[in-house]
């Protein structure tokens, strides 16, 4: 788990006046918590945000009342970052969203799949198609995956697949999606057909068997 230091501010506080000192506006919620206004320095933030992306927890230092409901054994407040604003041009972050874990409740939650390992099926020229690239758990918050594996190994031949089921999860979790749900199959290359030009007769060449012959132009008066 990840832990980053954060300050509760004054949600009339203007957010271009906490941006200009180099923190980013936030807000902390749950489902039995008070929403906290908070900031959080910019820099570390960004860090924390491609590191921890939205399936991992983090542990937020500094809030009021950080020690109850769902704060860790060390202090602070166990979350996941839910709803992140991004500038369209400079891609710095304008505006964070922590959503506040219950201590002792599992959460559901939408885990990135990936792929790993070479598939024979390609190697033999079939087309891999996944028709997933993540899947939704209820797990744990201590055993929350980054990313979930999926081993693309086992596959040799057309029709070849796997479930959403096949997935391995971490101990504390149940699968959400649709366990006979396909994520990825093998289907054959379908080659488009290429279609040859038509050859035009050269000139002074007969037609061709059966063609209508040209229409003879008019004699000149």
């Amino acid at each position: 788990m990840l832990a980053l230091e954060v300050q509760t501010r004054d949600s009339k506080e203007s957010p271009d006046t906490i941006r200009a000192r180099g923190a980013v506006p936030a807000v902390v919620y749950g489902p039995k918590e008070p929403t906290q206004s908070i900031a959080v320095n910019a820099g570390v933030l960004e860090g924390i945000w491609r590191d921890a992306g939205e399936t991992t927890v983090i542990t937020l230092k500094g809030l009021e009342g950080d020690s109850a409901g769902g704060g860790s054994a060390s202090g602070g407040k166990e979350t996941l970052i839910r709803d992140v604003q991004v500038h369209p041009v400079t891609g710095k972050i304008m505006h964070m969203d922590f959503y506040a874990l219950e201590k002792g409740k599992k959460i559901e939650i939408a885990v990135p799949l990936e792929f790993t390992g070479d598939a024979p099926a390609e190697k033999a020229g079939h087309v891999l198609v996944k028709a997933l690239h993540e899947i939704e758990i209820e797990v744990a918050p201590a055993e929350l995956p980054h990313s979930l594996e999926v081993d693309v190994s086992f596959l040799h031949e057309i029709g070849d697949h796997i479930t959403a089921s096949q997935i391995k999860l971490p101990p504390s979790a149940s699968l959400i999606t649709d366990a006979e749900e396909s994520v990825v199959s093998v289907a054959g290359h379908v080659e488009e057909p290429v279609e040859e030009p038509k050859a035009e007769a050269a000139e002074g060449e007969a037609p061709a068997e059966g063609a209508a012959p040209a229409a003879e132009a008019p004699a000149k008066e």
